[in-house]
């Protein structure tokens, strides 16, 4: 089994939802480092960096976790331009949502999304869908 770091992108615009995410890494012992990024502008600026400077994720190893339902650029439009840069489309992305359109499902889905979960409503089943995410990506090999 890899045991290498995942550089882990969190975009998601609800702070109830990303303070969830870190009890739920604390809680399972999951200590890959964690990025948040509230939308999807402010998440392409970390994967891409801005005015010169180095991306705030580290190049290698990245995953993210997207929400949909956000300002600015929604998750939608953030696959869209992810899957269309050279540089990031490789990366794999789970969508975490509380979104239980088929249309979404389908259009996350089309843009080679790794998986599409609907956000859990108690924190122990948020914490168990973060435990298993985490076995996942453990066993995945990753760029």
């Amino acid at each position: 089994m890899n045991n290498q770091v995942i550089n882990i992108l969190l975009v998601e615009d609800d702070e109830v939802d990303v303070m969830n995410v870190k009890r739920a890494f604390k809680k399972g012992m999951i200590t890959n480092p964690l990025y948040v990024a509230s939308n999807g502008l402010e998440g392409l600026a970390m994967l891409q960096g801005e005015d010169g400077e180095a991306p705030s994720v580290p190049k290698n190893r990245r995953l993210i976790l997207l929400d949909l339902n956000m300002p600015k650029m929604n998750g939608l439009e953030f696959l869209e331009v992810l899957r269309n840069d050279p540089e990031l489309k490789s990366i794999p992305v789970v969508v975490l949502t509380t979104s239980d359109e088929d249309r979404d499902r389908i259009e996350a889905y089309n843009h080679n999304v790794a998986g599409y979960i609907l956000k859990p409503v108690t924190f122990s089943n948020f914490a168990e869908v973060m435990a298993t995410l985490n076995k996942y990506w453990t066993l995945c090999e990753m760029l």
